[in-house]
């Protein structure tokens, strides 16, 4: 859940780099989500109440997560060295998006997966000193 609430905080940051395991946690909690709502609007047409409500709340979610989840995944390209506009071709990008960071700092930023503390590690360990 953390890793969907990070994505959210990021609205619309389409610059820097997210680790795979950001973008399908967002993936997978707005999937889930999205499935509630539709059960739930289900459920409340069935029994005849709602339906003015849960309709447009359902367009509204799916509105609404569309910004974050196309920034997810510009910044999970980014994450690999791509631009995100391959996230245009579906298929190409879903093996993309399944690849592991590329190493160290590319031209988006550092590698999120290590954060600040893996790279003062790894410089310790080829700087000595």
């Amino acid at each position: 859940m953390k890793w969907f609430f990070q994505a959210l905080e990021k609205y619309a940051v389409f610059n820097g780099r997210a680790r795979r395991r950001e973008y399908w946690m967002f993936t997978i909690f707005s999937i889930i989500l999205g499935f509630l709502f539709g059960f739930v609007a289900s459920a409340t047409e069935a029994f005849g109440f709602g339906k003015d409500l849960i309709g447009p709340a359902h367009i509204a979610y799916g509105i609404a997560m569309f910004v974050p989840g196309a920034a997810v995944g510009v910044r999970r390209m980014h994450d690999i060295g791509r631009s995100g506009w391959w996230l245009l071709i579906p298929l190409v990008s879903f093996v993309f998006l399944c690849m592991d960071s590329q190493p160290g700092e590319n031209k988006y930023g550092l590698n999120p997966k290590y954060g600040l503390t893996g790279i003062q590690s790894k410089l310790g360990e080829a700087y000595p000193g």
